[in-house]
């Protein structure tokens, strides 16, 4: 009898076997397989100063999410010093990539040492920054600035002969775009002595801040305004609401030129208040993606990878608004 019931415990240890799930498939085993790691990014955004750079925001956002990215997100509220803090912070958190649209262009060094260090590539969005070492930063994705400038200069010496007085609205001081926007535009304003910069100071990219300015403006200057050169359309559509309640004709009376080509300044130009505008196109989501997803796999990048801007005329304002996604 002893003989049978080893028999029975035998089958017994077998049956359970036969139903024991395979050490590869059991949690943390070595022959499981792994579960994919979410991508984590740190964005640094400027601010909401404009609807440009809510357009941008929203684009990174969109854009991270169609991914499955694990975007986290960082307001700086236009102040360096937050910047830097989210940056820190992001380095700290191991991110995969940072994305950073930086207030100002100095002041980086450290914090993007620490990044490099921490092996985490930095992708700058729209705005170039001034380092002792290019290596910091991996690419810059933004427009060309300067040719901005350059291009509302030509516009303006040509609708008005290359003879105006020039009020300039210049955006964050210490900002790349309103330190190469302006550069372009001097360079062109050169070749026509008669097209000169009568006054000129900083705005802050804001709109509440263009109407101020303008106002101050026209208290001192008043009727020696003829055209006006803004750094953003946020500023412009500013200073255009200043010259109305001046009793001004602002698209007529005021030639007025900005950058940056938001919704707001199409419908600017189709009421003929806002003469023309350079588009610098924000929606750089799916752009600043595919360059994290380059870099990630080794594959090499251009150190800037320039955007392609066009500019806008009040004469065909009406028949490009309706196709504008911001």
């Amino acid at each position: 009898m002893k003989w049978m019931w080893m028999v029975a415990l035998v089958a017994l240890v077998g049956c359970k076997s036969e139903n024991k799930a395979p050490a590869s498939a059991e949690a943390g085993a070595p022959g499981a397989p792994a579960a994919q790691k979410k991508l984590s990014v740190g964005f640094s955004q400027v601010g909401a100063e404009s609807a440009w750079r809510t357009a941008e925001t929203q684009s990174i956002r969109g854009e991270a999410e169609k991914r499955g990215v694990d975007l986290k997100f960082a307001d700086a509220q236009g102040k360096q010093a937050q910047q830097i803090q989210a940056l820190t912070s992001f380095i700290a958190q191991k991110v995969d990539a940072i994305v950073l649209a930086p207030v100002v262009e100095t002041g980086w060094d450290v914090v993007l040492s620490q990044a490099k260090q921490a092996n985490i590539p930095v992708i700058l969005v729209d705005r170039g920054i001034k380092v002792t070492d290019d290596s910091l930063y991996t690419t810059l994705i933004a427009s060309d600035f300067v040719e901005e400038g350059r291009m509302a200069a030509e516009w303006l010496a040509k609708q008005t002969n290359g003879k105006a007085n020039v009020y300039e609205l210049q955006g964050t001081t210490g900002a790349a775009p309103a330190i190469d926007r302006k550069k372009g535009f001097e360079e062109v304003l050169a070749k026509y002595p008669e097209l000169k910069i009568v006054k000129s100071q900083s705005a802050d990219f804001t709109r509440a801040k263009g109407k101020e300015v303008m106002e101050a403006f026209i208290k001192s200057d008043g009727k020696q305004i003829q055209a006006v050169y803004a750094h953003n359309d946020d500023m412009a559509l500013g200073a255009i609401q200043a010259l109305e309640e001046a009793g001004m004709k602002p698209g007529e009376g005021v030639t007025v030129i900005s950058v940056d080509g938001v919704k707001g300044a199409f419908e600017a130009m189709v009421a003929g208040k806002l003469n023309a505008t350079v588009e610098c196109n924000p929606l750089m989501g799916p752009l600043v993606f595919d360059t994290i997803t380059k870099v990630r796999s080794g594959e090499k990048v251009e150190k800037f990878i320039k955007n392609t801007d066009r500019l806008f005329e009040k004469t065909n304002a009406a028949q490009v608004i309706g196709s504008r996604e911001y």
